[in-house]
């Protein structure tokens, strides 16, 4: 007799190599702009997909693994992701007038809220702790990209570092589900 399964029987993959790898890699995209090595708006257009929609479908995998973290990290920052390309979009159609102040506010609110969520990595791993805390002074950096205080070069490096380390854990998770042992390890941290 055939055995139905259930709906507690579905295990859901680990989705922090797909959230990193939208995280990490939109971010370099971004960071390469920012440096001046490539102009237009590629890097916000893959910022409504990879950025963003990747990294909601992890949140919601998350979720559903009853992560808490993994929800709220990746949804977020695939909605900040969403917002910022939707607003560029806006901006460069004609709709909206950039407002740069108002960037740099809203950069400062994600470092806050980038900030909280770096004390959570302590309790994950070093690389969780290095992405989350490059990421706080990633977005402080930008406010002051956006505030005229700053070249965004200087973001640029540092945000280069940030996706870095992201697309880093990305290949480590993959590779450890696939070899069963971290190949790039992450610096684990006991519970």
């Amino acid at each position: 007799m055939a055995r139905v399964m259930t709906q507690s029987d579905v295990q859901w993959a680990n989705p922090g190599a797909l959230g990193l790898a939208g995280f990490g890699l939109n971010t370099i995209l971004l960071q390469i702009h920012n440096l001046g090595l490539i102009q237009g708006t590629l890097p916000l257009v893959y910022g409504f997909f990879w950025g963003g929609v990747a990294q909601v479908i992890a949140g919601i995998i998350d979720a559903r693994r009853g992560d808490t973290f993994g929800l709220t990290a990746f949804t977020s920052y695939g909605l900040f992701w969403l917002g910022l390309s939707f607003y560029f979009l806006l901006q460069w159609t004609g709709v909206v007038e950039m407002e740069s102040s108002g960037l740099a506010w809203l950069f400062i609110c994600w470092g806050i809220f980038t900030g909280y969520m770096t004390i959570g990595t302590f309790k994950m791993s070093a690389m969780h702790i290095f992405v989350f805390a490059t990421l706080t002074v990633l977005f402080f950096l930008l406010a002051a990209v956006f505030f005229g205080v700053l070249s965004p070069v200087v973001a640029g490096v540092e945000g280069l570092c940030c996706g870095a380390a992201a697309a880093y854990g990305s290949a480590a998770v993959v590779l450890n589900d696939k070899f069963g042992r971290w190949v790039f390890p992450i610096g684990l941290i006991s519970k």
